[in-house]
């Protein structure tokens, strides 16, 4: 390693105990030469504490980050509440290069090179959001609403993943110039890559307590990363958080194959229902087979450490 680095992630409570620990099983089998580090809240049962012990996962107590007032989550989107914390991790000094997580996501193929790619140290790095809006969901800001073809999903022209196509679009990804949509310049935090500091992590807590934008967020801390970054993030390839709905919308650009990291946007998590590889699945619920095959060896692997078992199939689906 030529630097200290580490793979972060967030855990506030049990039902995301499972993606934390399958996440981490799935760093392990692409051989990672890095850890996953957890930030922890007080919310966080100490049982939940003793299993990451167990599994000697390192974890980082970190107090809950919200705005002091102004900001309103949809009701929809109330599992957002917790993501402003996630900008704590800005404040995790003692390593030169983090790659910030979701726990929702697993890793398909190593992605070691992110720590070694070339940053300024107030600079982030990560993969664009997708604009698609496939839900239809009409709290969602309405440049995402663009009907550009008749099928049955809904792809907007100002999304930066539908000019991609393969094989460049894995390499490639859109720039951000000032004719791009306004879309273009917002990006998806389930992964970030960035230098810890602690005077850059005292100006996003002052600028989450004092500028007149974060009430105007749809989507919480990637919202405010994208603004306070303005023109200091670094566009990665989808690759690297290839976001679950994009194997159908963005199918001329989607290979198997090229996922680095596989992310499991909207509300319905894998471990929320059972499913197995010789269910019947579309292309979508394919992929959760994907996250129970690792969840699977992760469980299969405790057989001497029947609590932290329990605990992790007490908060997923049996059928």
């Amino acid at each position: 390693m030529s630097r200290k680095a580490a793979y972060v992630t967030l855990l506030t409570k049990d039902s995301y105990l499972p993606g934390t620990l399958t996440l981490e099983q799935s760093l392990k089998s692409v051989q990672s030469r890095y850890p996953l580090v957890v930030l922890v809240t007080p919310t966080l049962p100490p049982h939940t504490r003793d299993a990451l012990t167990r599994c000697r996962i390192q974890f980082r107590e970190i107090q809950p980050l919200q705005p002091e007032s102004g900001h309103v989550i949809s009701a929809y989107d109330e599992r957002f509440a917790d993501t402003w914390t996630k900008l704590r991790v800005f404040e995790l000094v003692e390593y030169d290069r983090i790659v910030l997580l979701d726990s929702d996501m697993i890793v398909m193929r190593n992605m070691d090179e992110l720590m070694e790619l070339d940053l300024a140290s107030d600079w982030i790095a990560a993969a664009h959001a997708c604009a698609c809006n496939p839900r239809k969901l009409a709290h969602y800001p309405e440049d995402w609403w663009v009907l550009q073809t008749s099928t049955s999903y809904r792809i907007p022209a100002n999304c930066a993943y539908t000019p991609l196509r393969h094989p460049t679009g894995h390499s490639q990804p859109m720039s951000i110039e000032p004719s791009s949509p306004r879309p273009y310049a917002l990006l998806n935090s389930g992964l970030v890559i960035l230098t810890p500091s602690a005077t850059l992590a005292q100006s996003i807590v002052d600028f989450l307590r004092t500028s007149p934008l974060v009430p105007t967020f749809s989507f919480p801390d990637q919202d405010f990363l994208a603004a306070f970054f303005r023109g200091k993030w670094k566009p990665l390839p989808w690759v690297y958080n290839a976001l679950k709905p994009g194997r159908v919308i963005h199918s001329e650009l989607w290979r198997d194959e090229e996922v680095r990291c596989l992310h499991y946007i909207l509300p319905d998590k894998p471990w929320k229902a059972r499913v197995r590889k010789g269910d019947v699945v579309d292309n979508l619920k394919e992929m959760d087979v994907w996250w129970w095959e690792r969840f699977d060896v992760l469980v299969g692997g405790l057989e001497d450490d029947p609590e932290t078992r329990e605990l992790l199939l007490a908060n997923v689906a049996t059928n």
